[in-house]
C-alpha cells in the first residue's frame, strides 16, 4: 500500500510531457488561425490582381477594334498566374462578361424610348426606341449587348473567378468550398467613329 502511495505522488508531481500536452491544445486554434490569415490574404491580392487585369483589358478596348475574346484572354492570361495549378487550364475559373449600353443612363435598364408617344412614361406601339440587341421588338428588361459595342458606348464589364481554397479546412469553420471574386467596371469606349444606334418604329 505505501509503494502505491509513492508512486501516485511521485506520478502527481511528474511534469514530463506536459509540454507536448499544451502544445496539442494550442496547436490546432493556432494553425487553423493561420491558415485563415493565408486565405485571406490570398483572396485579398487575388481581387486586387483581377480588378487590375480588367481595367487594364478594359482602356486596351475603348479604341475599338477588339472583340471580347481578346479582352478575356489577356485578363484570363494575367488572373491565370497566381490561380492554383488544377485551375490555371480551366476555362470556368475565369469568366469574363462585357455588356454595353449607349449611355451611362441606360445601364441595366431597359431599351430606351427615342419617340415617345402617348400615353408617356411606357413603351406603346406607336413609341420609337433602339434596338441595342437587334431583335425587332422593345425589350423593357435589356440586360444589355452582348458584345463590345461601338464608339461611345458604354461596356460593363463583369469578371467573375471561382476557384477551390487554398486550405480545404477553411470549410470546417464555415467557409465555403471556393475562393469567389467578382469585380466590375464601367468604362466608356473612345469616340473613334459613329455612334452605331438602331431605332425603330413600330
Amino acid at each position: 500500500m505505501t509503494r502505491r502511495r509513492r508512486s501516485l505522488r511521485a506520478l502527481r508531481g511528474a511534469k514530463d510531457g506536459a509540454t507536448l500536452v499544451e502544445f496539442g491544445l494550442v496547436a490546432l486554434p493556432f494553425l487553423t488561425l493561420i491558415m485563415g490569415a493565408l486565405d485571406l490574404g490570398y483572396q485579398v491580392y487575388l481581387s486586387a490582381l483581377t480588378n487590375g487585369a480588367m481595367e487594364r483589358a478594359a482602356r486596351k478596348a475603348t479604341v475599338g477594334s477588339v472583340t471580347k475574346d481578346q479582352v478575356a484572354a489577356v485578363i484570363r492570361s494575367e488572373v491565370r498566374t497566381i490561380l492554383p495549378r488544377g485551375s490555371r487550364d480551366d476555362p470556368a475559373a475565369v469568366t469574363v462578361t462585357p455588356l454595353s449600353y449607349t449611355n451611362f443612363a441606360s445601364v441595366g435598364k431597359g431599351e430606351r424610348i427615342v419617340a415617345d408617344t402617348a400615353p408617356v412614361g411606357q413603351y406603346n406601339s406607336t413609341d420609337c426606341y433602339e434596338d441595342r440587341n437587334n431583335n425587332g421588338r422593345y425589350d423593357a428588361t435589356f440586360g444589355g449587348g452582348d458584345d463590345m459595342g461601338s464608339a461611345d458606348d458604354v461596356i460593363y464589364y463583369d469578371v467573375l473567378v471561382k476557384v477551390p481554397r487554398l486550405f480545404p479546412l477553411a470549410q470546417a469553420i464555415g467557409l465555403g468550398a471556393f475562393t469567389i471574386v467578382d469585380a466590375r467596371t464601367l468604362i466608356r469606349n473612345q469616340p473613334y467613329g459613329d455612334q452605331q444606334i438602331r431605332v425603330r418604329c413600330s
